[in-house]
């Protein structure tokens, strides 16, 4: 009996390994991190993020549905961090680090900063790990279909005149979302 629970016991560990592997190292390939940063003054943003690819998938309505919460890249769940209290949309964020999800519609998406971070982006049963009583700042935003195609997810940070932008792009769609420091 010691034997067959301690053969049990390998398997397991096993099988656990197996699957830490598979999420954290093969999922990391197909769509590999990155960390884009604004530094403006005294003022740093960072996003971290995992950037999948198009690879002749419709995205947004097919893969990613309309009207339905988005981590917004993938693997772990988008990390929105900033060292100064910022004004979205007449939203105030402070300073601090939060996960950045998204609820993609046709014409406009809604932008979501959740006060939870660090967390895997979906849970097993495939819906994504946001507790929304933690959301901090939701606001909406509009997106653009656009000609060029952007075949990896791209995030980008931009200052435009006085304001900020937080630039997201994928297949033909582009969402502007601006900020401001308070």
């Amino acid at each position: 009996m010691k034997k067959f629970l301690f053969v049990l016991s390998v398997i397991l560990i096993l099988i656990l390994a197996f699957s830490t592997y598979m999420r954290l190292v093969y999922t990391k390939q197909a769509s590999p991190e990155d960390e884009v940063k604004l530094i403006n003054g005294d003022l740093k943003v960072s996003v971290f993020y995992n950037r999948p690819y198009k690879k002749g998938r419709v995205i947004f309505g097919e893969l990613v549905p309309f009207d339905k919460p988005w981590r917004t890249g993938a693997n772990e769940a988008t990390v929105f961090e900033c060292n100064k209290s910022l004004n979205f949309s007449g939203k105030d964020l402070k300073a601090g680090k939060y996960s950045l999800f998204t609820i993609p519609g046709e014409q406009v998406w809604t932008i979501i900063l959740n006060s939870e971070s660090g967390q895997w982006g979906i849970k097993f049963n495939g819906e994504i790990s946001r507790d929304p009583a933690k959301d901090v700042v939701v606001i909406e935003v509009p997106s653009v279909l656009q000609e060029k195609e952007f075949e990896q997810f791209t995030i980008s940070l931009e200052k435009v005149g006085e304001e900020n932008e937080m630039i997201l792009m994928w297949d033909k769609t582009l969402v502007s979302v601006p900020f401001s420091v308070k």
